[in-house]
């Protein structure tokens, strides 16, 4: 696309930024024999604030002979733009259009972005399906944490990545220019990628039903394993990071440095997909984060550094590390963050110093307002723990507190939903009752009431979503309850998306169907309230005589089949099934520093989450 086209785009579109490229930090290989569209089904601002795509676009552009480009879901207003001017898709690197790459991925990050792809396809002229594409288009794969329940997607995909893919992209990456070089067939190439750990190939299998819905995965060829064993980076220390990090023209939703301090986490939520499917935990060295952490401020100017993972109070070296990059950072003016800290990690002494640079808000995540309901959750932290954490807070100078809950969780009663406002009300009052002297002006308390949603690889995936009427019934209610906090503000969801993610979070390749269909009725940017279309939905599922109850709204028996069943994510599903069971009785599972519980399969069976 040359200038004068993007010029009379851009006069059309709300945000010109997000499409111009440009950005400081950027790279543009002059000589390449292999082009990689790394793709993002969202807004530039969302994409750009994903740690995973940055580590992958510095990964494969430090391949020899390899460019890789950004591209991210245009804004309906570009849309419209691109269609009216007949112009294709284009990366932000060289305005190539999507459709010229060799290769084209995408992050399959929230089930509710899957529609994009559709858009992104279709803008880019690039059939949906795998089995309508041939060598003369790009060949497609996927990847992320989505990537676990590949099922509702795999029809367009032509691979998909399970785990991660610091190693596992550049081997995809060279088995494609192996398979080019020999002159092979696209069956040849799938037959390669294959043979690559952690790579799953659809097409090389058949999903098979009966009146009961879903039965089984058959593999068609030997050529594919009859399972897929999700890839684990082994040494995380020593793995590539963001390299000298993109900095953004426009404000992004995370604007700052992200400092990967661990990967994977020893509490064993049972709700918490990313808890079972990042085992185990691989930690970062301090030499080496202080070192990153150097570097991304210098070739950045950020301000801020976000020390970032699951959980970063349990990075075993946290008392020693923070301080030193707080006194470093501290002479450049540049703030350290913590994005969400556990109630039950003892921070009084860091958190005083974080205030000496800038104040800003802290985020704990009880989950649930009862000690039972937390039991059952296996969230290991107490009424106590959380009024111990924001007293260190306000005492020190704090005064935004935002607290994460969810509703609808296994064995819930309205006693439970109650104590959401109880513990909201107990930590207002915590603070108003302090000396003046002692705390700041107002509390800015939010409470975010996100709804249950069951995921794969969990203690519940099995569990039966609230169907939408309860779901609103209880948010009446703590509505309500709420009332009286003071400084306090209630924010919670549509009831009807995080059914509908509960759908595609367990569906199976039925749902492909369904998806095609919403598309064809306009549906894009589904989390995004203005454009949400539930009735389009509820007609797509209808037109392919499904509903979403019977994915999202049925408990699920221990003993049946399910759709991610040839997925291995390393966890078995006998620990699993230990931990649901553990749940329905309130029984909690000791954090994995303590000793280990036994969820890794026979080939991980020598790893431990904390060494």
């Amino acid at each position: 696309m040359n200038d004068q086209v993007l010029d009379r785009l851009l006069s059309r579109v709300e945000k010109p930024a997000r499409y111009i490229g440009g950005e400081y930090n950027m790279q543009v290989k002059a000589e390449a024999d292999l082009r990689f569209a790394l793709c993002f089904p969202d807004v530039y601002e969302i994409g750009m604030s994903h740690l995973g795509s940055r580590i992958l676009y510095h990964v494969l552009n430090g391949m020899e002979g390899v460019r890789c480009e950004r591209c991210f879901a245009p804004w309906t207003d570009m849309e419209q733009a691109l269609k009216e001017a007949g112009e294709e898709l284009f990366t932000l690197e060289t305005r190539a259009p999507l459709k010229s790459f060799d290769i084209v991925g995408f992050s399959l990050l929230y089930e509710m972005c899957y529609s994009n792809i559709l858009t992104m396809l279709e803008l880019g002229h690039i059939p949906f399906l795998s089995r309508d594409r041939g060598l003369e288009y790009p060949l497609l794969v996927a990847g992320g944490p989505c990537a676990v329940n590949p099922e509702p997607i795999a029809p367009f995909f032509d691979a998909v990545v399970i785990g991660d893919g610091e190693e596992a992209e550049p081997e995809l990456v060279n088995a494609y220019r192996a398979s080019r070089a020999a002159g092979e067939t696209k069956r040849q190439l799938l037959e390669r990628l294959a043979a690559i750990p952690g790579v799953y190939v659809p097409s090389f299998y058949e999903a098979e039903y009966d009146e009961h819905g879903f039965k089984a995965i058959r593999r068609l060829t030997d050529k594919a394993p009859e399972k897929v064993t999700r890839r684990v980076l082994e040494n995380l220390d020593k793995a590539p990071f963001v390299g000298r990090q993109l900095v953004p023209h426009m404000q992004i939703v995370h604007d700052r440095v992200a400092l990967e301090v661990m990967r994977g986490c020893t509490r064993g939520c049972r709700f918490c997909q990313a808890g079972y499917i990042y085992r185990p935990v691989r930690e970062r060295s301090e030499r080496t984060l202080l070192a990153q952490a150097e570097e991304l401020v210098r070739c950045t100017g950020y301000d801020e550094i976000s020390l970032l993972s699951l959980s970063t109070g349990d990075y075993s070296h946290l008392h020693e590390l923070l301080p030193e990059v707080m006194d470093r950072m501290e002479k450049k003016r540049v703030s350290v963050a913590l994005p969400s800290l556990r109630i039950d990690s003892l921070l009084k002494d860091e958190l005083d110093k974080m205030q000496s640079v800038r104040k800003a808000g802290l985020t704990f995540a009880p989950e649930a307002g009862t000690q039972r309901m937390r039991d059952v959750i296996n969230k290991n932290v107490t009424e106590e723990d959380l009024l111990r954490a924001c007293s260190d807070a306000f005492e020190s100078g704090w005064t935004g507190v935002k607290l994460y809950f969810m509703i609808g969780l296994p064995t819930e009663t309205d006693e439970d939903v109650l104590g959401i406002a109880e513990l909201a009300k107990k930590v207002s009052r915590l603070f108003y009752s302090m000396p003046k002297e002692k705390r700041g002006k107002g509390l800015r308390l939010t409470v975010s009431v996100s709804t249950f949603v069951p995921k794969p690889h969990t203690a519940f995936e099995w569990c039966a979503q609230d169907e939408p009427e309860e779901i609103r019934r209880k948010q009446r209610l703590l509505v309500g309850a709420m009332k009286g906090v003071r400084g306090g503000e209630l924010h919670y969801h549509p009831s009807f998306l995080s059914v509908l993610e509960a759908a595609f979070s367990r569906g199976d390749r039925r749902l492909a169907e369904v998806l095609l269909r919403a598309h064809g009725k306009g549906c894009r940017f589904d989390s995004w309230s203005e454009h949400f279309k539930p009735v389009a939905w509820q007609e797509a599922f209808s037109e392919c005589g499904l509903t979403v109850a019977e994915y999202a709204h049925r408990q699920r028996a221990l003993t049946e089949p399910l759709p991610w069943g040839h997925v291995d994510v390393v966890v078995t599903e006998a620990y699993l099934k230990k931990e649901y069971e553990k749940a329905m009785a309130a029984q909690t599972t000791k954090d994995c520093r303590q000793g280990c519980n036994g969820c890794f399969g026979r080939a991980y069976a020598d790893h431990r989450c904390f060494a």
